[in-house]
């Protein structure tokens, strides 16, 4: 399968010559990278008028938006912001946010009641929704749990019933209320009304075109609708209508079958989904019996969907959204496009897996938000497939329907209705030829609407299995990821064409050369790996997350503990802003509508008892916080 053939530009008239020459020109040098990314840079400068054209190579290093002085990498045990900056924790897992439920304990005894009325575990996306000037919710995921610092046992024997119900309640999502002091700072609200915990037993109801399938029937909801909780919730997204969507990601690990239940051969369109009746770390069928794949072989299939929840309403009951597909989503980058169709990118963060949008049947109301509240219910969903002339790291796609009856998406195939398609999009995608990619991770869409980011982090198994070198993904086992970035046509995100580039190409121009040093705007001052993490403020900064190799030694020399990084997408720079503490992941970003409070997620700090004692310090357990950054006057974060 040629997943990036060469592009004719008479096949393309829609595309001007000019602009098909910058796409296609030659060169694969570290020094292309960048060129390829000034030259698509003209596409987005032509639609914007208001931006000077200024190619990326040529502008000093100098940005306007970035004004702040970079920080070193570091190795140390803390959190580290700018010169004029200050960060502070704001909630860490195991702080109550629910009525009477107890501080946190150390000694991993507390039971699952506790857990329950606490902040989860392991930060991850989150969302900030106003209530007042001096008011909000923060809505944030928690996307697993470890146990070597769960339990007191540190998960070295079976988990009793308890103890499961405990590791259920620590996943799932966290909805609290904070408010400002008369010092500009933010504080958790533990006792407001409108705090909740979501979790793995949290009551749910599936929409859209998989709700009632056959695959989606089990023992304990016959008719298919109503499943139980959430759980490995990784990135988000957040509606212009208030709601927030919390994404599944790695639900496959949490099934397996008892170690004295026969083999349970599964379906390879399952095998595909990580499942497999070894999957016991979690050991969550050994008390929920959902989780046991020799009992309930359809549970799995009411995983994996984005699930949209509305945080004003701590009673209302979160909804999966099917028409959106099922996989490993990452995040839900919603924009209104300019015909009023709703927006959504999606990527599926494995190896080798792709890059999807959904585009809404009904149009968005700005007059009416209650009757855009079941917008994501009907919708088409698509899959991405790149082109660029051999060798080039710039060009030309397609976003290619899933819809049952199109495209070889047929019952002779092995799609027998629609749902089918959504419940196996992996198959699906792979059945139209969509481009394999380096793990999509989070997506952004730049402010103006003109541009899409998305970071693919990284793919040891580029080069083989079927997941050729070329095009968007440029490196055979890639270690560092780079971030791609698209242009859809004529500014119509509901198009079926686009033009991309690399904006940035991670790695390490201290011990590689060539595409494995990075691309132009990477430098020793600046280099990170996997790039995970990714958002905009209101400026246009783009904000990046890592979540990589924090050993500092032989290809990660030099890079120290994972980070957050700020770009300016006109000139390409990047400088880093923050540094985490010993063994973490930065992921997931907030920041309040006046633009001068940002909260960054800690997740993991001392993860498989790495020497870790954030935040608290001392002897202390470590515990995944959300930081509050802000400018010691008062300023725009970044500015």
């Amino acid at each position: 399968m040629n997943q990036h053939p060469h592009i004719d530009p008479e096949d393309h008239p829609e595309l001007e010559h000019t602009d098909f020459d910058r796409l296609t020109a030659k060169g694969v040098s570290r020094r292309s990278f960048l060129l390829g990314s000034a030259g698509a840079m003209g596409l987005f400068l032509a639609a914007n008028p208001l931006t000077q054209a200024v190619a990326a190579v040529t502008r000093p290093m100098s940005s306007p938006l970035l004004g702040f002085k970079a920080v070193p990498a570091s190795t140390a045990d803390t959190f580290v912001v700018p010169e004029g900056y200050v960060a502070k924790p704001l909630i860490a897992w195991g702080d109550p946010i629910l009525k009477g439920a107890p501080a946190f304990d150390e000694s991993g005894t507390q039971n699952a009641n506790a857990q329950a009325g606490q902040f989860g575990d392991n930060t991850d996306g989150m969302s900030f929704f106003p209530l007042t000037e001096d008011r909000a919710l923060l809505a944030v995921n928690n996307e697993y749990t470890n146990y070597e610092y769960l339990f007191a046992h540190q998960g070295k024997q079976a988990l009793n019933a308890d103890e499961v119900q405990k590791s259920q309640a620590a996943h799932g999502v966290s909805i609290f209320e904070i408010r400002r002091n008369a010092q500009g700072e933010w504080q958790v609200a533990s006792a407001s009304d409108h705090n909740r915990r979501i979790t793995a037993y949290t009551p749910m109801e599936l929409t859209g075109p998989a709700a009632g399938h056959s695959l989606m029937r089990t023992a304990h909801d016959p008719e298919g609708k109503y499943p139980l909780g959430t759980f490995n919730n990784c990135a988000n997204g957040q509606t212009p209508w208030g709601t927030y969507l919390t994404c599944e990601e790695n639900f496959h690990k949490y099934f397996a079958a008892p170690e004295d239940a026969p083999d349970v051969e599964l379906p390879a369109r399952d095998k595909r989904y990580g499942l497999k009746s070894g999957n016991r770390d979690f050991q969550w069928y050994r008390h929920d019996e959902r989780f046991d794949l020799s009992k309930h072989p359809n549970e799995p299939h009411r995983f994996g969907w984005v699930v949209e929840i509305d945080p004003m309403d701590p009673t209302s009951t979160p909804k999966k959204r099917t028409a959106l597909g099922r996989f490993k989503h990452e995040n839900a980058a919603l924009t209104i496009d300019p015909s009023g169709h709703v927006v959504v990118y999606l990527g599926d963060d494995e190896r080798g897996e792709h890059l999807y949008k959904f585009v809404s049947k009904g149009l968005y109301n700005a007059d009416d938000q209650k009757a855009n509240r079941d917008l994501l219910e009907d919708g088409t969903l698509y899959v991405a497939r790149f082109s660029a002339k051999d060798g080039e790291t710039k060009g030309l796609g397609e976003w290619i329907e899933l819809t049952h009856g199109k495209n070889g998406l047929t019952a002779e195939n092995g799609f027998a209705d629609q749902a089918e398609v959504l419940i196996f999009a992996r198959e699906a995608a792979t059945r139209v030829e969509a481009t394999t990619m380096d793990r999509p991770e989070w997506v952004a869409v730049h402010p103006n609407n003109k541009a899409v980011f998305c970071t693919l982090t990284n793919n040891k198994n580029r080069g083989q299995d079927g997941q050729p070198v070329g095009g968007p993904n440029p490196r055979a086992k890639n270690n560092y990821g780079q971030i791609v970035r698209w242009w859809p046509h004529e500014g119509s995100h509901v198009d079926n064409r686009f033009s991309w580039d690399l904006f940035a190409v991670a790695g390490n121009p201290t011990t590689a050369k060539g595409l494995y040093a990075g691309s132009d705007n990477i430098n020793a001052e600046n280099m990170f790996n996997s790039p995970d993490g990714l958002g905009f403020d209101d400026a246009g900064r783009l904000w990046i997350q890592t979540d990589g190799k924090y050993s500092n030694a032989g290809e990660y020399a030099g890079m120290g503990n994972n980070q957050m990084l700020c770009a300016d997408p006109e000139s390409g720079e990047i400088r880093r802003f923050a540094t985490g503490p010993v063994a973490c992941e930065i992921t997931g970003l907030a920041f309040s509508p006046d633009q001068r409070t940002v909260f960054i997620g800690v997740q993991h700090p001392g993860e498989d008892l790495a020497p870790s004692h954030f935040p608290a310090g001392g002897t202390s357990k470590p515990r995944s916080t959300i930081m509050m950054v802000q400018r010691k006057d008062g300023g725009i974060i970044g500015s």
